[in-house]
């Protein structure tokens, strides 16, 4: 009966032994913890090619829009602030076109997944197809005469939020196939639009005006990036050109 108290008493001290040592291990690595970049919204993973199997709902171009009602609640809250300045910008601190599998880089992704009838060569180059620009009406069939815009413009993000991102971040924004951040269109709309918020550029076919006012809203939802006051306004005058 000593001997059994004995031992159980050894396999007591031990255990107690383990669980200090393994509190003082996690207290070390909470001190020593660094904080974390803002978190990438869910399916915007820079190496994630599943990404592209998001789909536009009926009757939209883009992928992953919100509600008119939704984009309300979202651009309400949206945090107002002034621009922040272009110091230590770079488009190439925005890793871009990631490779998304099968030879596929994200604007062949993207130019496949907005197009009609598109085929690609071995190298997922598209080579034929039909698009139709959502900020002109244009209709193309050169891929070459298409660009990938960014909705929410690279600059324009390091404006508002993403100079303070790590590598991975401003990547998963860059490529991000899931929200509704990249879209095929004409090029003269494109270069057009440049870096520009809502406030200084809006699509010139109007009747795009409502996607387009839900998508910017809904990206800068998901990343948390803020917005002027005259972005703001524009944005809620291009949600109010949506159908009730």
């Amino acid at each position: 009966m000593g001997r059994q108290t004995g031992v159980r008493g050894a396999v007591l001290a031990a255990s107690l032994l383990l669980a200090v040592a393994g509190c003082a291990g996690a207290g070390t690595a909470g001190k020593d913890a660094k904080p974390s970049a803002p978190s990438v919204p869910a399916g915007a993973s820079p190496s994630a090619p599943g990404g592209g199997d998001a789909k536009p709902s009926s009757g939209d171009v883009l992928p992953g829009l919100v509600t008119v009602q939704v984009a309300r609640t979202q651009l309400a809250a949206l945090k107002v602030a002034q621009p922040g300045t272009m110091a230590g910008y770079s488009r190439a601190k925005f890793t871009h076109w990631a490779e998304q599998g099968n030879k596929c880089d994200t604007r062949e992704v993207v130019l496949k997944r907005d197009g009609k009838d598109v085929k690609q060569d071995s190298e997922c180059k598209a080579v034929s197809g039909t698009w139709r620009s959502l900020y002109d009406g244009t209709v193309v069939t050169d891929a070459s005469k298409m660009d990938i815009d960014h909705i929410v413009p690279l600059a324009e993000g390091w404006r508002s939020g993403a100079a303070g991102w790590d590598a991975a971040q401003r990547k998963a924004f860059a490529n991000d196939l899931t929200h509704p951040q990249l879209l095929s269109v004409t090029a003269a709309t494109n270069r057009s639009k440049g870096d520009q918020s809502p406030d200084l550029w809006q699509p010139p076919d109007k009747a795009s005006w409502c996607q387009y006012g839900r998508a910017w809203t809904t990206v800068k939802s998901a990343y948390g990036l803020t917005v002027t006051e005259p972005e703001k306004k524009m944005l809620s005058t291009m949600l109010d050109t949506c159908a009730a």
